[in-house]
């Protein structure tokens, strides 16, 4: 009986009734405020994972909380099938006016693997065509259609058959991207800089050859954004910075701030016949509310400069810790505050000696300690967090 109640203060007793998919660790998480996550014991963290990009305004933000506050009190759920909404509305035109040029369809849906999956259903609708082409490493959901195009073996162990005629191949590599656009296929499916796969950015020759190749093969090209989107990489959105824009972006995670909302953006050419896809929950008043609030509070604090400004700073400290410690730290990379760090040993135990001295990171793959902070991270706690990295190192 001791040893059990020990384990339950240990381990949150949502680990004994979970389906063993998931496998946190020992931390349960009660409250948050600002750049900061405390545990039960009221111990505090420096978060720099923010629920896996999400918090993008950090926590309990006083002008988010208000906002969901005041919509939850008026109305949260509309079906966009049956009914127009007034906040609904705001979204779409705002997410329109952010987005590239030409880009003004959306369909809300309320996370990213479904705004991945209706980007696919859209290309393979619009075109006729069955062919998928995405890249290795790349991340793009857990539903069957997206986990189709998500590279990582141990992601896909078991769910086969699959989706048919996805083909994968090497990031940044024109010549074999080359070979794979042949003219059965519907859509090229990339993240400018892929996430889960470690933070890799796109080589500007690459995404202007996959713009290209799309072009002459009659493909749609599709960015995955729901991670660098947003204002994640200091811009709206990651291919901003290489001027190459998709014919389809999705977005999610950093959009709601923690309420769950995605989007699929496309232009006018492009379009769903009525009934050929839907969402229950998609587009519902309280997350277009949460969504709103975060590209207002955004824009009203200058927060892409801030994002850029510190990203640049956080980077360049991370290149200094690499510089001195070369037999640990493989390389760096990153953009904005979507940064990582790549290990010549395991990262596990270094993410939990992190922990230990309060810094909440992420992992990106074996060797990779990934950065995603809040956008109001300043340059104190970037060197809070690059001081803890540097001790857990030595």
């Amino acid at each position: 009986m001791d040893e059990q109640r020990t384990n339950e203060s240990e381990y949150p007793i949502e680990s004994r009734h979970g389906s063993g998919a998931l496998k946190p660790a020992p931390l349960a998480i009660v409250k948050g405020s600002g750049v900061r996550l405390f545990d039960q014991e009221g111990r505090s963290y420096l978060d720099c994972g923010t629920g896996i990009g999400v918090a993008a305004l950090g926590h309990a933000h006083p002008t988010l909380t208000q906002a969901i506050s005041e919509q939850a009190s008026t109305l949260m759920t509309c079906p966009s099938a049956y009914y127009h909404n007034d906040v609904r509305t705001q979204l779409m035109q705002k997410l329109a006016a952010i987005a590239p040029k030409d880009l003004d369809r959306i369909f809300l849906s309320n996370s990213g693997t479904e705004a991945v999956e209706t980007a696919l259903k859209l290309a393979r609708v619009c075109t006729g065509k069955p062919g998928i082409v995405a890249a290795m490493r790349g991340f793009h959901g857990r539903t069957m259609g997206a986990l189709s195009t998500t590279w990582k073996p141990a992601f896909r162990k078991g769910f086969d058959p699959l989706l048919p005629g996805v083909t994968h191949v090497p990031f940044n590599d024109i010549a074999r991207l080359k070979q794979a656009m042949t003219s059965d296929v519907a859509a090229l499916i990339l993240e400018p800089i892929q996430g889960e796969g470690g933070i890799h950015p796109a080589s500007q020759g690459y995404l202007e050859a996959a713009r290209d190749l799309c072009d002459a093969s009659g493909a749609l090209l599709i960015f995955d954004e729901v991670q660098s989107g947003m204002g994640r990489t200091g811009r709206w959105f990651a291919c901003e910075h290489y001027q190459v824009t998709p014919d389809i972006l999705c977005v999610a995670k950093a959009l709601g701030g923690g309420v769950p909302v995605a989007a699929t953006i496309f232009p006018t050419a492009l379009s769903f016949a009525k009934g050929q896809h839907g969402s229950t929950y998609g587009g519902n008043p309280l997350a277009c509310r949460a969504a709103l609030t975060v590209i207002d509070v955004i824009e009203k604090e200058d927060l892409l400069h801030q994002i850029t400004e510190v990203g640049a700073y956080f980077l360049q400290r991370l290149e200094e810790l690499q510089r001195a410690m070369p037999e640990k730290i493989r390389d760096v990379r990153g953009m904005g505050l979507m940064l990582a760090v790549e290990l010549r040993t395991k990262a596990g135990p270094v993410l939990k000696a992190l922990m230990e001295q309060g810094v909440l990171a992420l992992s990106g793959g074996s060797t990779i300690v990934r950065f995603l902070p809040p956008y109001m991270f300043t340059k104190a706690n970037a060197d809070e967090a690059l001081n803890a990295l540097e001790s857990v190192l030595q």
